[in-house]
């Protein structure tokens, strides 16, 4: 049937247990199917992990990673899978594309971990922020060695909660080690038991049990990091450091919040963003010198605003304000300059934006964020070569992460390139992973329309008019952070699909 004309289903699977009432059925798997149907594209198929794992391996389908879905009345994020049928476009299996490159990453030329989320032993569900930044703190300390590649807090943090077998971990994030462990918080102190597996063996090389009172909290963090370290590779000690200065209980109470507050932020929903915001400000407030407080604050107000779930020019101000402020105080955190970059980013300072995303990297190397940025800036300004290599970095190091959505529209980098089917593929993806996100539609249409797809690039954007009903060309103007000499290549697309002044 001609496009304007045929039907076309959407296919949700989940597994889960049913109620049969009056040949009815009812219950969360039903729901959950419901939901993942609705975030399926137009004739496509889209499964939980719990479905995934049932037939992995035994069906001969090839699915793409979705990263977390927050699905409607749906409590938790749920790990998603777009199953990639015959006759989609041939450019979602071009060889060297991130998403559909094998399951099995392949190991890095230098130590490479992935640090699991320790569980928390606690029996407090109130806790669990408590575990989660012990593990964040022991992501971020081995992040700046600079001769491991670590796994991204984002990608491993999509584990939590899920049994996973650590060979099989091992193989989908690309690494040779593995860290678990658990937390338990019990008044004043607190007792940590850590592991390190290798991945590609099973064998476990090394263990610890720590006990200590909650002031100690951070030479416990980097007690462990020390150790970890060394088990994986001695000799690496000797030529760097990694045990920072020695921090007070007043840094205790301050990260306390801070943690609180980025268990939030990660989930990346308005309301969970707005929470984390308020929790920040008052960790701004009581205490004005601890720099991660104002740092993460930056941070979360700019993504705030650029993705609209803030108003934008307030919310720039306070961000550009928390950004130098926690520069100022501690001139070594890649979070302040990260802040510092997308405002430039985002108010079309390109150059300078680039600057500030590497110097968070000679910070952090291990910054997959920091080189996603790179990369979207740097496809925003048309250099679609060094950008592809920076978002395809920032994938790999982060294979899961909720951000992805973001890279995959830097992808579309290829759109200024004049590869326009890759970039429909990329644009595409964006929109699977983040529906509700108009950056991801704009592009589409952009795309779809320079590919000469023009009935489907029409239908794309009515469906973004939907999303976004203020979309004009006159808002893309002041809005969206493409420069003078490539937004005029973007604004010809978008016409194209019928937008209007």
């Amino acid at each position: 049937m001609p496009p304007d004309q045929r039907i076309e289903f959407r296919i949700g699977i989940h597994v889960g247990d049913i109620i049969f009432d009056d040949n009815d059925i009812f219950g969360d798997g039903v729901n959950i199917a419901a939901r993942l149907e609705g975030i399926a594209e137009p004739g496509g198929v889209c499964m939980s992990d719990d479905a995934y794992r049932q037939v992995r391996g035994k069906v001969e389908i090839a699915c793409d990673d979705m990263g977390q879905q927050s699905l409607k009345n749906i409590a938790e994020p749920m790990l998603a899978w777009r199953v990639r049928l015959t006759g989609q476009a041939p450019s979602a299996v071009k060889s060297g594309s991130a998403v559909s490159q094998p399951r099995a990453l392949p190991l890095p030329d230098k130590p490479s971990i992935a640090v699991l989320p320790f569980q928390n032993m606690s029996g407090d569900p109130e806790q669990e922020y408590f575990s989660d930044g012990i593990t964040e703190d022991i992501i971020t300390a081995l992040s700046r060695l600079h001769w491991f590649f670590v796994i991204a807090r984002n990608s491993t943090f999509a584990y939590k909660g899920k049994p996973e077998d650590v060979k099989h971990l091992g193989r989908e994030l690309g690494v040779r080690y593995v860290l678990e462990g658990s937390v338990r918080k019990s008044g004043r102190r607190v007792r940590i038991t850590s592991q390190l597996i290798d991945a590609t063996t099973n064998n476990h090389i090394w263990a610890e049990r720590y006990d200590r009172e909650l002031s100690d909290i951070f030479a416990l963090q980097d007690e462990i990091t020390a150790s970890v370290t060394a088990a994986i590779e001695p000799k690496l000690l000797a030529a760097e450091g990694i045990r920072a200065e020695s921090r007070s209980i007043e840094d205790l109470n301050a990260w306390d919040l801070v943690a609180r507050a980025v268990s939030h932020f990660w989930k990346l929903t308005a309301a969970e963003s707005a929470t984390a915001i308020a929790m920040l400000r008052q960790a701004v407030q009581r205490y004005p010198d601890y720099a991660p407080a104002h740092s993460i604050l930056a941070f979360a107000l700019v993504v705030s605003s650029h993705l609209g779930w803030t108003a934008s020019a307030n919310y720039r101000t306070s961000a550009a304000k928390c950004a130098l402020r926690a520069a100022e105080l501690d001139d070594q955190d890649p979070w302040a300059h990260v802040a510092l970059g997308y405002l430039a980013f985002t108010a079309r300072r390109t150059d300078e934006a680039i600057d500030c995303f590497r110097r968070a990297l000679d910070l952090n190397p291990n910054f997959a964020a920091a080189h996603g940025f790179i990369g979207f800036a740097l496809a925003c300004d048309g250099r679609s070569e060094d950008a592809i290599e920076n978002l395809q970095r920032a994938i790999r190091m982060s294979p899961r992460d909720p951000l992805n959505f973001s890279f995959f529209g830097g992808m579309a980098a290829h759109y200024l390139a004049g590869r326009y089917v890759e970039a429909v593929d990329w644009a595409r993806q964006q929109v699977q992973l983040r529906p509700g996100s108009p950056s991801g539609h704009r592009i589409l249409c952009a795309s779809l329309a320079q590919a000469g797809l023009i009935e489907e690039a029409r239908a794309a954007m009515r469906l973004l008019r939907q999303v976004q009903p203020d979309i004009s060309v006159a808002w893309i103007k002041a809005s969206v952070p493409y420069p003078d000499h490539t937004m005029p290549r973007f604004l010809e697309g978008l016409r194209k699909a019928g937008l209007t002044d």
